[in-house]
């Protein structure tokens, strides 16, 4: 259950980072938000959401929000045991560590099967995602003994 939770938390966590980033480096607010969401959100609905324009759309918001809490809560089950087992320093740069190979496994291996990934390879993504696997591998530390 903490696993879960841990995903949940990374992956908020990590979303507010990349919005932050992108407001911080690129002018595509809030653009590039919709086009992530609808790259998600083609997960399950099909390419048909894909093609422009990237604009706010309500279903695809909501299929793209469970589709990445979806994956969040496995990637943070699939973490939070190894986090726990290691002292903080070593669980956080694990977290780190498995955040990059998270980026490279859902922008590199899932575009085999969804190809319209591979636009959204940049490091901001992958900043999001250290950013996860930190968080996810804090927040399990956080929980040993709660």
């Amino acid at each position: 259950m903490s696993g879960a939770i841990a995903g949940i938390v990374a992956g908020v966590v990590a979303t507010g980072a990349q919005l932050a980033l992108w407001w911080l480096f690129s002018e595509a607010l809030p653009g590039i938000l919709f086009r992530d969401a609808r790259l998600a959100a083609a997960i399950v609905m099909g390419p048909g959401v894909l093609p422009p324009p990237a604009t706010f759309d309500v279903v695809v918001m909501l299929v793209a929000t469970v589709v990445h809490f979806a994956l969040s809560i496995v990637y943070g089950v699939v973490l939070a045991p190894l986090a726990a087992a290691l002292d903080t320093r070593r669980a956080l740069l694990a977290g780190g560590v498995f955040g990059l190979a998270l980026f490279v496994v859902n922008m590199y291996g899932f575009t085999l099967v969804f190809p319209w990934f591979d636009v959204a390879r940049d490091w901001i993504t992958a900043a999001a995602h250290v950013v996860f696997g930190v968080t996810a591998a804090a927040f399990a530390r956080s929980r040993i003994g709660a």
